[in-house]
């Protein structure tokens, strides 16, 4: 290999490595570089190398990384198109931060309503594929006690008794009443799996990703997703809900940034559980519990469940009866909402979580704790 080619390798090092840096992380492989490589030109990855960990207006960035302002200008505004940097408006002017792989250019690719002209989606396709089949990565990108995402129980199947009492933050109609402003743009992970040849197993809609506040008014400016009324948006969480989607929220308290509308065959935080083993979100407030005088033992509710956590299994009296691995449950309700006889009921559990305040907060959170796992 020449020095050309070496000083080439070491630039796309150099974002690799501050990529890793992230609280979310980024292990290094291959199979990383080559996504790298297809994502990023050198002058890209160059910038990307030099970004400042903290987000910062312009002219602290032409101090911070020597590069000259309008040479910096030119790459950054090619980097926010293809979503590798976001610009965010503030009071005081505009401020630029460098995208993490998850959530961020991952799904800045895959989401966007309008085609791409810089990538080849197949090849990318299949290059995250190969990255994300490796459980060492799996783990490193979701093993965190706090999760980047939180599982919103379908509402139909709150007990009565206690749906005056639960908190808006639980319910995803008062999220997106909340919010009041949307947008709609397509599924990161099925249009991913489209571009493998993979079917979607309950063929779920495509365009139903759900994005919510300022986040939606920054998708839509950039062309990657079409405005949504509230109105628009609760019928996307009605329809989703009667196909058995599960409901993804940001795990954050406040002004949450999306709410994702999840296949098990597709999604990657889903199948993560469901193939991995790996906790990639957080379970809803509310657990499945089984009237057994009245379940017919029909097996639906573990046919249904989107992560196996329910398992058809014998009483000891020659009867096979359902039976929830509450250790890994996420509370989605897909279960409770399917089952004919209303045997199967959505109870509120013990311990009720409450996410992180912001997305401030829950990077510290997940920062501190990888530190912990690493040392």
């Amino acid at each position: 290999m020449g020095h050309g080619a070496s000083a080439k390798e070491a630039v796309y090092m150099l974002l690799a490595e501050r990529l890793k840096m992230h609280p979310l992380g980024t292990s290094i492989n291959e199979d990383l570089m080559e996504i790298l490589h297809h994502l990023y030109t050198e002058s890209e990855a160059m910038v990307g190398g030099k970004f400042p960990m903290a987000p910062m207006k312009l002219e602290q960035m032409v101090s911070s990384t020597g590069i000259a302002k309008d040479e910096l200008e030119r790459t950054i505004q090619s980097m926010i198109h293809k979503g590798l940097v976001l610009n965010i408006p503030t009071p005081d002017g505009t401020i630029y931060m460098l995208s993490p792989m998850m959530i961020g250019f991952f799904e800045f690719t895959f989401k966007r309503l309008n085609k791409p002209d810089y990538v080849e989606l197949k090849k990318l396709a299949e290059q995250f594929d190969k990255y994300l089949s490796n459980p060492k990565i799996r783990s490193e990108l979701y093993g965190s006690d706090t999760k980047q995402f939180r599982t919103l129980v379908y509402e139909n199947v709150m007990p009565f008794a206690v749906q005056t009492e639960v908190m808006t933050y639980e319910k995803a109609s008062e999220i997106i009443r909340q919010a009041g402003y949307g947008a709609i743009s397509l599924c990161t992970c099925r249009h991913k799996a489209s571009h493998l040849g993979k079917e979607c197993e309950i063929n779920a809609p495509m365009d139903v990703c759900t994005t919510l506040g300022i986040h939606a008014q920054m998708a839509v400016k950039k062309g990657w997703a079409r405005e949504a009324t509230v109105d628009e948006m609760l019928e996307v969480l009605d329809r989703t809900q009667k196909l058995g989607l599960v409901h993804l929220c940001d795990n954050v308290l406040n002004q949450p940034a999306f709410i994702c509308h999840c296949c098990s065959c597709c999604c990657e935080v889903l199948g993560t559980i469901k193939k991995f083993g790996i906790s990639s979100a957080h379970h809803s407030n509310f657990i499945p519990a089984l009237d057994l005088d009245s379940c017919v033992k029909c097996g639906i509710c573990a046919k249904k469940c989107p992560i196996d956590a329910i398992k058809i299994t014998d009483d000891g009296k020659g009867s096979k009866i359902p039976d929830v691995n509450k250790e890994i449950c996420i509370g989605c309700g897909v279960c409770a909402s399917n089952c004919p006889k209303g045997s199967l009921t959505m109870m509120q559990r013990t311990d009720l979580y409450v996410p992180p305040e912001n997305k401030t907060e829950q990077l510290k959170r997940i920062a501190k704790e990888k530190a912990i796992r690493e040392s």
